[in-house]
């Protein structure tokens, strides 16, 4: 691989992660306009002044088939070879593509937005096992993990030995020698 190129199987992985993203479906041989959108945005190719979402969705309708819904990887090709001379003026055709592909090749698609886990001051008091005093505090082990059902309920020992037996050998011994 010389410098400044980018072999076609390190784009095509970008491409079939991102096809695969948000969809249980896909295959990752198809690519729908969501998610071409959002490769162009993720990896840069959108930049807000040369290339815009508009831009974006244009190609894809230009290079999909026209009843399709979805395009291929040799049709992504296509629409980014159409999008490199806006994204780079002033570069050749053949530059200009290669610099959109080096924005691809190792992305993955972000998961910008994702909801938190909130923290919230009564919640952390809910969930703090060294703040429970009585019984309750019997629910939880010393590190501060839940028993589970065995620390809410008494269960009761069904293995046959009886605790308040006092004496030596087993009941037949005792019966049969007394």
């Amino acid at each position: 691989m010389a410098e400044g190129t980018v072999s076609m199987a390190e784009v095509e992985t970008s491409f079939q992660k991102f096809a695969v993203h948000g969809d249980t479906k896909a295959t990752g041989k198809e690519m729908n306009g969501k998610n071409f959108a959002k490769i162009c945005k993720d990896c840069l190719i959108i930049d807000g002044k040369n290339v815009t979402t508009t831009d974006v969705d244009i190609v894809f309708s230009k290079v999909k088939a026209k009843t399709a819904r979805v395009i291929t990887f040799e049709q992504f090709n296509q629409a980014l070879t159409e999008l490199a001379p806006k994204r780079f003026k002033g570069k050749s055709k053949e530059e200009a593509v290669q610099q959109l592909y080096g924005l691809i090749v190792g992305k993955e698609p972000a998961n910008a937005g994702v909801t938190k886990v909130a923290k919230a001051a009564a919640v952390d008091r809910l969930t703090d096992a060294t703040k429970y005093t009585g019984s309750h505090k019997e629910r939880f082990d010393d590190s501060g993990k839940g028993k589970g059902k065995a620390g809410r309920e008494n269960i009761p020992d069904t293995s046959g030995y009886v605790a308040a037996y006092k004496g030596s050998g087993t009941y037949e011994e005792k019966v049969k020698n007394p």
